[in-house]
């Protein structure tokens, strides 16, 4: 019997696994987000715009939360746009 080291693979073994989502303010332990930073949140807004979800960033709830007050605080100091064409 052939053993997995043995066995040559015609495409990467690890392309369909997902790597393990996080946060990443609890990982680095940032507690403040500042809304006046907007290179930062630019991160966790699409090309149009829009604030991307959890189940994408990995952001956890209170976190993500915090960060869509910053974006819009933001964008009503008009630090970022409210609506984009290809912002990235």
């Amino acid at each position: 019997m052939a053993n997995r080291d043995d066995i040559k693979f015609l495409s990467n073994p690890k392309i369909g696994q997902k790597r393990k989502k996080y946060c990443r303010f609890k990982k680095y332990n940032i507690k403040y987000i500042d809304y006046k930073d907007p290179d930062f949140l630019l991160q966790f807004i699409n090309e149009q715009g829009k604030i991307l979800p959890r189940r994408i960033t990995g952001n956890s709830l209170k976190y993500q939360r915090k960060i869509s007050v910053a974006v819009k605080k933001a964008r009503h100091l008009a630090l970022l746009p409210y609506v984009a064409d290809l912002l990235k």
